[in-house]
């Protein structure tokens, strides 16, 4: 084949593996965006929207306990005893134990005329019965003003309630404290610049603005109400700053004063820029990677085509190198089965060997010496790896089946000790004493003993590394106790005195892949394991530990007899 034939074979190509993916790989990213960017603006405006539901409530309780309570003030004394100074002064002391919110209280009469009086200003027989509060609260039977500034030149606002009694109908006011009803509604803080403030239904503020405004000002800013039928109005407008806002508005209760919250557009939105920007980011990442591997592979692939002879021939050779390790493979079990014979004879020249030595030693025809012993001992040493050679072929021949757990009756008493002996020399290099009280009538278990080790050998191993952690290489004790819970279970107890786990910690022993470890020295799946081993077997394991003074273990198994 010309160069010119492989040119033109690449130039196909690369348009193919260029355009092919690139087209769906586009629209699809559009699709995305368009979905992906509406959710995310209409989950931003939900969230605003119950911030302000939450804020609405919030306010109208507040107003609404402090309406209650003098209401309650009005239920629970008489004109007479109310305009008494000294009573005054101990239902207001009461009142502002309960919020400290309010500021004074007074009590006018039907005129008007300001009786009694409890606060920081000299308002006591001023005449009110032509300001606007009063002849509204004795309209309706109770009030809750604007701010304004009254007799005390001060921006406040009042909440009032009447009561009609004994041919007198008379009114209790109260002062609410403006600068705790400012921290109220200004507690809204969305993001860098969201706010929130209260208008009456001329637009003049009832609270002051985080973006600047005071107390009865009237900001130059359009606020658009909510309409017949909304419960609250979402838009969005620019301020006299030019600076765009996500506002939402709505009203308290009977419509007399206007929540609103509103956040720079760029900052509630924040989110949604950094996705664009990440979408962008990808799509130009997406692109570049479409044609980075369209060149490169085009340029395998004329290459490949180049090469095919030798190809061919590397195909085949690595074939040939697959079967032999298959092969090999397939040979393993066949090893360890042709192991395990001469093994076999070992163990029995061992133990005819054992057998002699035993009737030479029992007959007095070799005598007891210090040589005798290291020859006893090497002897079991024999056993010994003979037994973990043929633990090693069955292993071998077990790989890959799924080999069933053998169910049979465990005699603890018995099989605690030979579990405890495989530990005995960790914990007698690290001078843990370990101890145990195997009770004589300890039922034995019915279950797989393999499985049962395992539990065992994990809690000794957890017990031995919290008391290292905590007292070193002396000092450390491990007991393990068993005996008879009752007529239908076995109770195990595993106790250190290592450095326990933490009440937190503690709840989550038994979750996998938790682990107080540190990094490297464990998976977190021990126990939660061993949990799952012990709940197969019908059983139950718990754990108790104080910290800093060690940890027990508790198992409860049924008994087989």
């Amino acid at each position: 084949m010309t160069e010119a034939y492989y040119k033109s074979i690449r130039k196909n190509i690369l348009l193919s593996m260029i355009l092919v993916p690139a087209i769906p790989f586009i629209i699809s990213l559009g699709i995305g965006y368009y979905y992906f960017t509406a959710s995310l603006e209409n989950s931003t405006i939900a969230t605003m929207k119950r911030i302000v539901e939450d804020h609405r409530h919030m306010i109208e309780s507040f107003l609404t306990e402090r309406t209650d309570d003098l209401e309650f003030i009005l239920q629970s004394y008489t004109y007479e005893q109310l305009s008494r100074p000294d009573t005054l002064t101990r239902v207001f002391e009461n009142l502002q134990a309960r919020s400290a919110a309010f500021v004074d209280l007074g009590i006018f009469d039907q005129q008007g005329r300001h009786v009694a009086y409890h606060g920081p200003y000299a308002l006591e027989w001023k005449v009110y019965r032509d300001e606007i509060w009063f002849r509204e609260v004795m309209k309706q039977g109770y009030y809750i003003s604007d701010i304004f500034l009254g007799y005390r030149k001060v921006p406040h606002f009042v909440i009032a309630v009447t009561r009609q009694g004994n041919d007198r109908k008379w009114v209790i006011r109260a002062t609410i404290d403006t600068q705790i009803f400012n921290a109220l509604v200004e507690a809204v803080r969305i993001g860098r610049t969201g706010e929130a403030y209260l208008l009456n239904a001329e637009g003049v503020l009832q609270t002051r603005r985080r973006s600047g405004g005071d107390l009865m000002e009237k900001p130059a800013d359009l606020i658009e109400y909510p309409r017949s039928g909304e419960k609250n109005r979402t838009f969005i407008r620019n301020d006299t700053s030019g600076e765009a806002y996500l506002c939402i508005t709505t009203w308290l209760r009977d419509k007399k004063w206007l929540l609103v919250v509103r956040q720079e557009k760029a900052d509630a939105f924040n989110a949604l820029r950094s996705a664009i920007y990440g979408i962008l980011l990808i799509w130009l990442i997406g692109l570049g990677v479409i044609v980075g591997v369209a060149f490169y592979v085009t340029s395998r692939i004329v290459s490949r085509m180049k090469e095919m002879d030798s190809e061919k021939e590397q195909l085949g050779q690595q074939l040939i190198r697959a079967q032999r390790l298959a092969e090999l493979g397939e040979m393993a079990a066949g090893f360890a089965h042709e192991i395990n014979n001469p093994l076999q004879i070992i163990k029995s020249e061992q133990t005819l060997i054992s057998m002699n030595f035993s009737e030479l030693r029992d007959g007095g025809e070799l005598k007891p010496s210090d040589t005798l012993a290291e020859l006893a001992d090497s002897m079991a040493q024999i056993d010994l790896q003979i037994e973990r050679c043929a633990g090693i072929t069955q292993a071998i021949l077990r790989f890959g089946r799924q080999s069933e757990p053998k169910l049979q009756d465990v005699d603890l008493r018995a099989f605690i000790p030979q579990v405890m002996d495989m530990v005995a020399k960790k914990a007698s290099v690290s001078g843990i004493a370990v101890t145990r009280k195997i009770a004589e009538d300890t039922p034995p278990v019915h279950g797989d003993p393999g499985q049962l080790q395992q539990v065992l050998l994990n809690l000794f191993n957890n017990a031995m590394d919290a008391i290292i952690s905590k007292n070193g290489s002396s000092g450390g004790r491990l007991h393990i106790s068993s005996g008879r819970k009752n007529d239908c279970n076995v109770e195990i107890q595993i106790r250190d005195n290592g450095c326990g786990i933490n009440p937190e910690d503690l709840k989550k022993v038994f979750s996998p892949f938790f682990t107080t470890k540190p990094v490297g020295k464990g998976t977190g799946l021990g126990l939660s394991v061993c949990y799952g081993i012990i709940d197969k077997m019908g059983g139950e394991m718990a754990a108790s530990s104080e910290e800093g003074q060690g940890t027990v273990f508790t198992i409860h198994l049924p008994a087989a007899v």
